[in-house]
């Protein structure tokens, strides 16, 4: 089989490139390991997605966020960082004085379920679905995938974005730093007694990380970090223990919780390419970048490495040139390392600082905290950073004309 676009991987970073590349003439393959099935209809996973003002408006002008419901997404008004015992932190809001909202929440498994749905019936993207690749062979003109069903395909340029645990990212030679924070995550939909007020909360105690992401209906997306032995304990729980183990853990901040859904619990592992291209190949979504959630930035870097390479594909198509060439990667990759190492390295050192429990860089935090609250450029650089928006970023339709 030959095609011009090999897409490995039908996540939302994957499903969105598709769709970004749709209209360009080029035939694309999407390989994904899961069921046509579980890609029209995803199953809920627990994940609450944080999309800045700007992943909206990707998500927007790909036809996307049209698709979604009108109770999907939930506004993100303000965030407040806690650190210990104490109720006062870091408090973070819009700094523009039209922005109303840092950003929306909307669960992983409805923008899947939107994504796919944008890309099932278009004539040029083609799925295989039930399948994985077995070995992927680079050249200079043509890249060769191995599939698990014992077809070949030939391709102009390979894109993977199978997971931040790549399997094509390493059969393609490709390196990647892994920090395993040794952690694991729970998540799962709580109902509240005290509202919200449509604000986040991070809440760094001692040995155990909380967030909680507002919903709509009075209810959050609860997030809990801990070392897995005793995250067993909590899931070991019957769902009344639960509530008053959650209670106790948020110190009451929300009154009486009550859980409304399933829980799920996910290794905590951030991941860096040393590179995001090779020869006809390139990275995207968590196999480029894979956040620690704290910065809740995952999804986010996963579009503005698809505005980025779909940009440099579009232009390359309209004007004739080799989409896949050497020096259009290179760019891609010099494009997406600036976009996401400076946050990347940020959030490293940010968790590394606030899950150390020792005396000193407990008051440490505190003090950072405190500091960064009473400095209006530093909360404004913060709340820059948690939007990461760009209104002068060009839309990706420009480049299709």
């Amino acid at each position: 089989m030959n095609v011009d676009i090999a897409i490995v991987g039908a996540g939302p970073a994957g499903l969105c490139l598709a769709r970004s590349l749709a209209d360009t003439g080029l035939s694309i393959l999407v390989i994904e390991q899961q069921s046509l099935d579980v890609l029209r209809e995803p199953p809920f996973d627990g994940r609450e997605i944080a999309l800045t003002p700007r992943s909206v408006r990707i998500l927007r002008d790909l036809g996307i966020w049209q698709r979604l419901g009108p109770a999907d997404a939930s506004p993100l008004r303000s965030a407040r960082v806690l650190n210990g015992h104490l109720r006062q932190g870091l408090h973070v809001v819009p700094t523009g004085r039209h922005d109303a909202t840092l950003g929306f929440l909307v669960p992983n498994d409805r923008i899947r379920r939107a994504a796919f749905a944008s890309i099932e019936h278009e004539p040029r993207v083609t799925l295989a679905c039930n399948t994985s690749v077995e070995g992927v062979t680079l050249h200079g003109t043509s890249a060769h995938l191995r599939l698990s069903h014992g077809d070949e395909v030939a391709a102009r340029l390979v894109i993977t974005a199978d997971s931040r645990f790549s399997r094509v990212r390493r059969d393609a030679g490709i390196a990647a730093d892994m920090h395993d924070f040794g952690k694991t995550m729970l998540v799962c939909r709580m109902a509240l007694e005290k509202p919200h007020g449509d604000e986040a909360l991070e809440w760094f105690g001692h040995a155990q990380t909380l967030a909680a992401l507002p919903l709509r209906n009075g209810e959050a997306s609860m997030v809990v970090t801990l070392p897995p032995r005793d995250m067993q304990r909590l899931m070991d729980m019957d769902d009344e223990a639960f509530n008053t183990e959650m209670r106790h853990r948020f110190d009451h901040y929300f009154g009486e919780m009550r859980i409304t859904s399933t829980r799920h619990t996910y290794p905590l592992v951030g991941v860096y390419a040393r590179r995001f291209v090779g020869p006809r190949f390139a990275l995207l979504g968590d196999a480029a970048v894979g956040m620690h959630p704290v910065t809740a930035h995952g999804f986010n870097f996963g579009l503005r490495g698809v505005e980025t390479l779909a940009t440099l594909i579009g232009r390359a198509v309209s004007s004739g040139r080799d989409m896949a060439s050497p020096e259009l990667l290179r760019r891609y990759q010099r494009m997406h390392r600036r976009a996401t190492w400076p946050l990347y390295a940020a959030t490293m050192a940010i968790v590394s600082l606030y899950t150390d429990d020792r005396p000193l860089l407990r008051r440490a935090r505190s003090a950072l905290l405190q500091a960064s609250q009473a400095l209006p450029p530093v909360r404004h650089a913060i709340a820059r950073a948690l939007a990461a928006d760009n209104h002068s970023a060009s839309r990706l339709d420009r480049h299709r004309r």
